[in-house]
């Protein structure tokens, strides 16, 4: 009997990839990662109960480990949107010239 693939280990490979490729997007990788660890759980899932009957677990592994660092740099952007914010403010979000001058007060120059 020939090996079966695991149905989403693709789709956990490629959101994984798009968890970290869309990190800087005001944590857009937060979705993608979630998304390919609720599939790559049931996955998981189907590969616990019979390891000899799939073939592509390293890929369903690989996508995995890449929608949890895609989530963690995902986390870290939205902490340091939420700390620029919280120092220059949303209204100086626009303008360049209050932003510099609110940031200048920060550092103290």
């Amino acid at each position: 009997m020939e090996n079966q693939k695991l149905p989403n280990a693709t789709a956990v490979l490629v959101l994984g990839i798009l968890s970290i490729l869309t990190c800087i997007c005001y944590g857009g990788g937060l979705l993608f990662g979630v998304i390919a660890l609720v599939l790559a759980a049931k996955d998981m899932k189907a590969y616990r109960l019979a390891p000899e009957n799939y073939d592509n677990y390293q890929n369903l592994n690989i996508g995995r480990i890449l929608s949890i660092i895609g989530l963690v740099l995902s986390i870290l952007m939205i902490i340091i949107f939420i700390w620029v914010i919280s120092i220059i403010g949303m209204d100086a979000l626009g303008n360049e010239d209050l932003a510099r001058e609110r940031l200048q007060d920060y550092l103290g120059q």
